[in-house]
């Protein structure tokens, strides 16, 4: 397989192109048009000194590229990829369908003028250590103002940031043995964070602009993944102000078969960094047991083992492993999704409406985290999901079960039945309610063969043999009976309602954020399949139940391990969380991007906290896991507030609460006046042992909305629901365009995770041939 690649801004010189100028008259007169000068006569004597200036380098290199490109031969075969270095990326879109040549010059025109207004900054090249070392050797000399702006080879590197500190930087490298640094002439510090407002700028004039999608794969310098469906104007923004990773783009097309490269355009660059990176990775494949190094994705060292067929793939169809096909395809088909992935819901909006749209937008989907939102919220989000996605589109709602208020779940179901919702999320059930069968079986009937067909799709996540084996079958008799007197079903769906299970998809949940029963997945996913092959049986199905896997899903290496244990999908939750499109504070995030796989501890759950359930949460820099803790064990020691020995009661009041627990207890007994739950008061009344933990309860709810707030005067209490998936996932992406969580859209942390497990299994198990 072969790849072509274009360069970028620093390749081009006076006389480049000469010859295609006059091949292509119309193209060249399209280009002179859009420009408001002679690309020729720049191109062939330099303007003077123009052509090395970013706004006039930028569209010739472009034109000179493209006019490359249409004169290859025809015969000659068709790329596997095409691949282009910073400003070469617009080439190959070009050359992949994307949009036509006017277009091209246009978009390179006002790319180049915005980034040739810039001032301020400059560019260094580091030659002789590997990038991740790279940022150990200047860290605090770079007085965290130095970016990573482009990866060109294991060995080369380049920082941008102000001219000032990257002379200190070059000084304390030139200490170092083998270490060379080279100041780049430039006017700006390119694909660094200055660039900031310039590629937002420039995100507003894509606005004007349709792309079409790749027709041949192009690994974009932002994610050294492929361009999905719906990103070209998103990356190409994004491309201004983060790094180009042309190291990893070598090392995705080398490990996906590519061969070799054509460099189409002017000088050779990109062919030498290819070489070297071929070089490197055949140095790897010789070594017994060498580490290949860390590229996009999270891929680690490579092992050989036997042939493995995760989800539809099979080593034995000659192809390598691509993250589309991993999992169920009939999955992916009944949900209309790009991948056998799903972002699960976080409750009160944390999983927002933002999320789950930009997941639908790019052919995902997500569930909005509805539980512990008011009836109203849930409706206002609902709708603005609807509008941009369609009512039909591609998203889901969280159904959390509310064991102590019934009539609220009732009121919810009702809701999306009303605005038309197909799929929840079903969570936190202990078992099965009237509410959740009800949503499931509305609307049933039988297709044209007479077959039963549900209208609904609930997606059960389990933890507990019993809770799933009560979802993979039909409703109980006794649930559907009382439905069908209450009018809620009609006779004819209730019949149907035997014949189908509650939940076709069941999702394992192990060890997670919020609420968890701390499994191991490695255990229950294959004891659920079990359950699930032996409810198939038992029931006579038509249609295969599917598994799927969630808790802990944080890295590349836990979705392959996911798919080689037999599930047909996977659903992420903490990692989400920390993205520009999740519904909690900047404050949450900043803390979330700086954890550790061991930086989170379980409390009390604050809305079953009687019953002693528990939740993850994380426990770095906050107070709130030993707190809540602290309040159970009083709880249970404890028949009153007033039994509580004085010393202790004044820790809680003075750094629990804030407050005095007389006031705690006024706000919690008008909480639930107004919210006609006037029974809880009446029996903490009589209790005082409720009426502790009601209060204590409040301290529960309080902590949470800290969190959501970013109260900065809270920051110790705050509660902050997560598992160490997100760890996980801060290793993955370290040293990436994805490390500030800033650029951690939900859609790219999918990216990250699907393709990353294909590189995986493409790495760990006998690679296929490829044909």
């Amino acid at each position: 397989m072969t790849a072509l690649v274009f360069p970028g801004q620093g390749s081009q010189h006076v006389g480049m192109g000469k010859d295609l100028f006059a091949r292509f008259p119309e193209l060249t007169a399209q280009a002179d048009a859009v420009l408001g000068y002679s690309v020729e006569e720049l191109c062939r004597t330099g303007g003077g000194g123009n052509l090395n200036r970013t706004q006039y380098a930028q569209p010739a290199l472009f034109v000179v590229n493209a006019l490359s490109y249409l004169a290859r031969e025809p015969a000659l075969s068709r790329p596997r990829y095409l691949a282009g270095h910073s400003l070469g990326e617009y080439n190959a879109l070009f050359a992949a369908g994307c949009f036509d040549f006017a277009t091209g010059v246009r978009l390179v025109h006002r790319r180049g003028a915005l980034m040739g207004a810039a001032e301020g900054g400059g560019m260094l090249a580091v030659l002789g250590v590997p990038g991740e070392r790279l940022r150990e050797l200047i860290d605090g000399v770079d007085q965290g103002l130095v970016d990573m702006a482009n990866f060109n080879s294991a060995t080369q590197t380049v920082l941008s940031g102000p001219t000032d500190v990257l002379r200190e930087v070059a000084r304390a490298l030139s200490r170092h043995d083998g270490v060379r640094s080279v100041p780049l002439k430039v006017s700006a510090a390119f694909h660094s964070r200055c660039m900031r407002e310039a590629a937002e700028e420039f995100a507003r004039f894509l606005r004007g602009f349709s792309f079409a999608d790749p027709q041949v794969p192009v690994p974009a310098n932002v994610t050294a993944l492929p361009y999905a469906p719906g990103q070209v104007a998103d990356l190409l923004a994004r491309q201004i102000h983060q790094p180009v990773r042309w190291h990893q783009i070598t090392r995705y097309l080398l490990d996906h078969g590519v061969e070799s490269v054509t460099e189409v355009g002017p000088g050779r660059v990109l062919s030498g960094l290819w070489t070297a990176a071929a070089k490197e990775v055949a140095g790897g494949r010789r070594s017994s047991g060498g580490d290949r190094g860390s590229t996009a994705g999270g891929r680690g060292s490579r092992t050989d083992a036997g042939p493995v067929a995760p989800g539809d793939v099979s080593a034995e169809t000659g192809r390598p492993f691509r993250a589309e096909d991993l999992g169920c395809a009939e999955f992916r088909r009944d949900h209309g999704l790009r991948y056998a992935y799903l972002a699960g819901a976080m409750f009160r909006g944390i999983a927002s409406a933002d999320l789950v749209i930009r997941l639908g937008q790019h052919g995902l989907m997500g569930f909005f985290g509805s539980g512990g939102l008011d009836l109203g919220q849930v409706e206002k989000e609902l709708l603005r999901i609807q509008g941009a996605l369609g009512a039909d589109g591609r998203y889901g709602m969280n159904l959390l079960h509310s064991l102590d208020d019934p009539a609220y779940e009732n009121a919810v179901v009702d809701l999306f039945l009303r605005h038309g919702v197909h799929t929840v999320e079903a969570a936190g059930f202990t078992q099965l309610t009237p509410a959740v069968v009800r949503f499931r079986y509305a609307g049933a009937e039988r297709d044209a063969q007479g077959a039963p067909a549900a209208r609904h799709r609930v997606l059960a996540k389990v933890s507990r043999p019993e809770v799933a084996g009560a979802f993979m079958a039909p409703a109980p008799a006794a649930i559907i009976d009382r439905l069908v007197g209450e009018g809620m079903l009609t006779v004819e769906e209730a019949r149907i309602a035997t014949e189908l299970p509650v939940s076709e998809d069941i999702c394992v949940e192990a060890d997670s954020g919020g609420h968890t029963d701390g499994g191991a997945a490695l255990t229950l996913l294959p004891a659920m399949m079990r359950h699930r092959d032996a409810a198939m049986g038992r029931h006579g199905y038509r249609k295969r139940l599917r598994v799927g896997a969630a808790g802990g899903v944080g890295a590349p290496e836990t979705v392959a391990a996911a798919f080689v244990l037999g599930a047909d999908f996977v659903l992420t939750g903490s990692v989400n969380q920390c993205s520009p499109e999740a519904g909690t504070s900047d404050a949450v995030k900043d803390l979330l991007a700086g954890l550790d796989v061991q930086d989170t501890a379980y409390a009390p759950a604050g809305d079953m906290f009687e019953l002693g359930a528990r939740v993850q949460v994380v426990r770095k820099s906050t107070m709130f896991a030993a707190r809540g803790n602290k309040l159970y064990q009083l709880y249970r020691q404890y028949d009153g507030w007033e039994s509580i020995d004085e010393t202790t009661r004044r820790v809680v009041e003075d750094t629990y609460f804030k407050r005095p627990f007389a006031r705690v207890w006024q706000e919690t007994r008008e909480y639930h006046l107004t919210n006609g739950r006037a029974a809880e008061i009446e029996k903490a009344e009589r209790s005082p042992k409720h009426r502790m933990a009601l209060a204590f309860r409040w301290y529960f709810a309080r902590s949470v909305r800290w969190a959501l707030e970013g109260d900065p005067a809270q920051r110790v209490n705050f509660q902050i629901q997560c598992g160490p998936a997100i760890g996980a996932f801060n290793h993955v992406v370290r040293g990436t365009a994805l490390e500030h969580w800033h650029d951690r859209h939900v859609d790219l942390i999918a990216e990250t995770l699907m393709n990353g497990a294909a590189d995986v299994l493409n790495r760990r198990v006998a690679r296929p041939a490829v044909r």
